[in-house]
């Protein structure tokens, strides 16, 4: 499965990836960041949380499942599983990650950052999307085309989670005032990523 997940997976996804962690994703955004500081150039980002309907399907999986410990030949009682993935299974992260990338392969063609003739708008850990642009115009359609892709797919944005945050060295930070479906999209000083 692996092997046939791979080609379809961007190479903005860190996540469910061979040497790829959550680490190297926040060290990817804090070095676009230095580097955009650096350069006094302003880095727009917009933090998309989009309705968890494909977390549902995939937790549906585990819909009352049970495990239990074997040490050697004993066995300790059956306990239902409440929350995560079920130990060793290595569908779901695939199935997740297939799902997303879906859902946001059609952002690959929308100017983000250019770095040395490359263009990276969109580094993300599974479902953890951050669209990156170098304006405010830029940072809109992508999040316009996310959130359209995701109603392709029967998902909704979540417009009261979704963030924006500008990076910038002057000395009072730029507004872009991204909207989505009408509603203003709230700018941040801070955001937790991941």
């Amino acid at each position: 499965m692996r092997k046939s997940l791979r080609p379809e997976t961007s190479l903005n996804q860190f996540g469910f990836m061979p040497d790829t962690e959550t680490r190297n994703a926040i060290f990817t955004l804090l070095m676009l960041m230095e580097r955009c500081i650096e350069m006094q150039k302003d880095l727009y980002l917009c933090f998309i949380d989009i309705d968890g309907k494909d977390l549902r399907v995939i937790r549906n999986l585990y819909w009352d499942q049970t495990a239990s410990v074997r040490i050697e030949a004993e066995h300790s009682n059956f306990k239902p599983i409440k929350r995560g993935m079920r130990q060793g299974c290595v569908m779901s992260p695939g199935l997740f990650k297939l799902y997303s990338e879906i859902i946001l392969r059609n952002l690959n063609g929308i100017s983000g950052l250019q770095i040395d003739g490359e263009n990276l708008n969109g580094p993300r850990y599974a479902d953890d999307t951050v669209s990156i642009a170098e304006s405010g115009e830029l940072l809109q359609k992508l999040l316009d085309t996310a959130v359209l892709e995701s109603e392709r797919m029967g998902l909704s944005s979540n417009v009261k989670k979704t963030e924006y945050l500008i990076i910038s060295k002057k000395s009072s930070n730029p507004k872009c005032n991204l909207v989505s479906k009408g509603e203003e999209i709230k700018q941040v000083t801070k955001f937790k990523y991941i």
